[in-house]
């Protein structure tokens, strides 16, 4: 009865393998599947709604101030903030966006004042012009627009005091 029982301890342990060697294939394509979906998510992120890497976001910084740079003299102080048009109908009332087409990028460098409008597609500046920043982080209320009033006051000036002769 031994040699029975071994022999269907060696058929379940049969049947155990093959079933894993049927599991493997799964396995590695599930691994692949994560592999590549993550090793996506590292390159193109904003397909998937995610910001940019710093690094990634700070090279096309860089090659858009280059091709702007070969068309104008830009500030070299200042890293500039990029702003890409979208919805040129939400802005077509403001002058500065009055040429201005979705994908045009907007350059704006904070420090010198100065906003560009660049057509990438003809890699052509369509506007430039000066911007003005507000440095105040409050919005004033109703009651605090009262503005004050500057009431001059005389000083009292010191006169030499001149005393007799005697």
């Amino acid at each position: 009865m031994e040699e029975g029982s071994t022999e269907t301890q060696t058929e379940a342990k049969k049947k155990d393998v093959k079933w894993l060697f049927k599991l493997i294939p799964y396995i590695i394509v599930l691994a692949i599947g994560i592999y590549g979906g993550t090793y996506l998510v590292r390159q193109k992120p904003t397909w998937f709604g995610l910001p940019q890497g710093t690094t990634q976001a700070q090279a096309e910084v860089n090659a858009l101030v280059a091709k702007v740079s070969k068309l104008m003299v830009l500030p070299t102080d200042e890293t500039p903030t990029i702003a890409t048009v979208t919805d040129v109908n939400a802005i077509k009332e403001q002058p500065f966006f009055a040429q201005a087409q979705n994908g045009d990028k907007v350059l704006i460098y904070q420090n010198a004042g100065e906003a560009i409008l660049y057509r990438e597609s003809e890699n052509k500046i369509i506007k430039f012009g000066a911007v003005n920043f507000n440095q105040t982080t409050e919005s004033p209320s109703p009651k605090d627009n009262i503005s004050p009033t500057v009431k001059p006051t005389i000083a009292p000036v010191a006169s030499p005091v001149s005393t007799p002769n005697q």
